[in-house]
C-alpha cells in the first residue's frame, strides 16, 4: 500500500516495499507513538512543567438570581484545560481571564507551533499576578505538545491535561476543554452554582451514531499524523487503502468540545478496563478523532452511557453538512449566542469587537481584568481571595438552568443518549 501527502510527494517507503506488509506496519508505528504520548502523563513530571497561578475579580449583579441548589449540595470545582497556538498567547490570556475563579483549576497550553518567547511570555504573566500565592490553581505547560487538530494528537493533548490535574490529587468535579478561541458566556459564578445541582457523573458530549457523510470521510480512511513523530506540524499523510468499519464496538461521532466527569476522566486516563485504550490505538488512523474519541468511549462503556447528556454546552454555528472549521461568530450572532443559553461559545477572531461586548454586558468584565465574582475581597476590590464558599449567580445562571432542565433534567436526557 503506497502512502502519500499529496500528488506531488514521495511515498513513506520506497516503490519496492511490499503492499501487504505496509498498512500494518503504519498501524503499529502509529499507535505506539500515541501510547507513549499518554503514558508518560501519568509518569514524574520533570522540572520544565512547572505550576504557575493566578486570581481575578468579582461585581454585583441588580437581578434576581436563579434557584439555590439543593441543601446540602457542596459547591463544585471545574477543571479546565485552555489550548493555543502560534499567535494566541493574548486571546488565551483574554480567555483565562473571562473563565477565571480561584475555586477552579487551570491549565494552560501553547503548543509546540508556537515560539518559545510566546510560551515564556505566558508563563511570566502568569508568575506575575499578585494573587498567585493565594490561589495556586493554574498551570502552565511549558514542554509543549505537538498539535494537529485533525489527527489524534489533540487526543493525547487532552488526555495530557486531564493526567495532569489528577496527578494534583486535588478535588475537582468536571474537565472541560476549551482553546483560546472560545469564550464563556457566563461567569463562573454562574456556571458554579447551577452545576452545584447537577449529579457529579454527567458528562456532556454531544454524539451520534449517524455517521452519514463521515462514514466515507472519516471512518474508513486510514491517515497518519506526523505530529506523533516530527517537531514541525504538518499536514496528515493518507493512505490509499481503506478500512471498513468496525464490528467490535458502535462509532460515534460529534463535538470535539467536551466536560467530562471526573469519574469518566479516571476510566479514560487510568484505564481499568480496556476499552480506552483500544479505542485510542483505533483513533490513532482515524481523520478527526478529537470528534469521535471521547463519544465512542462513553457510548461503548454500559458504566457509563447512561450518564451522558448529548450536549456540548457550546453555541457555534456551522455549515450544513460542517465543515472542517465553523463560522466565526461577530456583534450580529450575539442574540442567538445568549438565546442559545450555553455557557460557551466559539469561534472568535482576536479581540473583535463582540468580545467587549461579551464582557461588558454578559462578564461585567472591564479594563483588562478578571470577571468579578463573590469571592473577591480587599481594596482594591479583588486583590485579595475571600469566602469561596460564597456564589453571586446572575441572569447567566438562569439561562444555563434553562439548559439544564431542558437536557439533562428532562425526558429527553434518556431518549437522546447513544443513539
Amino acid at each position: 500500500m503506497e502512502m502519500t501527502k499529496a500528488a506531488k510527494v514521495p511515498p513513506f517507503f520506497p516503490l519496492s516495499t511490499e503492499k501487504r506488509c505496509f498498512c500494518p506496519l503504519l498501524l503499529m508505528i502509529s499507535v505506539a507513538l500515541v501510547f507513549l504520548v499518554v503514558i508518560s502523563s501519568n509518569a514524574r513530571l520533570p522540572p520544565s512543567f512547572q505550576s504557575m497561578f493566578y486570581a481575578a475579580a468579582g461585581s454585583k449583579s441588580s437581578l434576581a438570581p436563579p434557584p439555590l441548589p439543593p441543601a446540602g449540595s457542596r459547591i463544585p470545582r471545574l477543571a479546565y484545560l485552555i489550548s493555543g497556538s502560534r499567535g494566541d498567547l493574548d486571546r488565551l490570556w483574554r480567555t483565562l481571564q473571562a473563565l477565571y475563579h480561584p475555586r477552579n483549576l487551570y491549565v494552560l497550553h501553547l503548543d509546540r507551533e508556537s515560539p518559545a518567547r510566546e510560551r515564556r511570555e505566558l508563563a511570566a504573566r502568569v508568575a506575575n499576578e499578585t494573587l498567585l500565592a493565594a490561589a495556586g490553581n493554574v498551570r502552565v505547560i511549558k514542554k509543549a505538545n505537538m498539535v494537529t487538530y485533525r489527527g489524534p494528537t489533540m487526543v493525547a493533548n487532552t488526555l495530557h491535561a486531564c493526567a495532569l490535574l489528577l496527578k494534583e490529587g486535588k478535588e475537582w468535579d468536571w474537565f472541560i476543554n476549551l482553546s483560546a478561541s472560545d469564550y464563556p458566556l457566563v461567569t463562573q459564578d454562574d456556571l458554579l452554582h447551577t452545576f452545584a445541582s447537577l449529579p457529579r457523573n454527567i458528562s456532556f458530549i454531544e454524539h451520534t451514531s449517524r455517521l452519514a457523510w463521515k462514514e466515507g470521510q472519516r471512518a474508513k480512511p486510514l491517515i497518519l499524523d506526523p505530529g506523533l513523530y516530527s517537531t514541525k506540524k504538518g499536514e496528515v499523510f493518507w493512505a490509499t487503502q481503506k478500512r471498513e468499519l468496525p464490528t467490535a464496538f458502535k462509532l460515534f461521532t460529534g463535538s470535539a468540545w467536551v466536560v467530562l466527569s471526573r469519574e469518566f476522566v479516571e476510566f479514560c486516563v487510568w484505564g481499568w478496563d480496556n476499552l480506552p485504550r483500544t479505542l485510542l490505538m483505533y483513533y490513532t488512523n482515524f481523520i478527526s478523532s478529537p470528534e469521535g474519541y471521547f463519544q465512542t468511549v462513553i457510548c461503548n462503556a454500559p458504566q457509563f452511557a447512561a450518564t451522558v447528556a448529548n450536549h456540548d454546552l457550546h453555541y457555534i454555528s456551522w455549515d450544513v453538512p460542517p465543515k472542517q472549521h465553523p463560522h466565526v461568530l461577530t456583534v450580529d450572532d450575539l442574540p442567538k449566542m445568549v438565546g442559545s443559553n450555553a455557557p460557551f461559545a466559539r469561534k472568535f477572531k482576536r479581540d473583535d469587537p463582540v468580545l467587549s461586548r461579551i464582557d461588558a454586558e454578559l462578564l461585567g468584565r472591564a479594563n483588562g481584568s478578571f470577571v468579578p465574582g463573590e469571592w473577591c475581597s480587599g481594596d482594591p476590590p479583588c486583590s485579595e481571595v475571600g469566602d469561596l464558599a460564597r456564589l453571586r449567580p446572575g441572569p447567566g445562571g438562569r439561562r444555563v438552568a434553562v439548559l439544564m432542565d431542558r437536557i439533562v433534567r428532562s425526558r429527553r436526557f434518556a431518549e437522546r443518549q447513544c443513539k
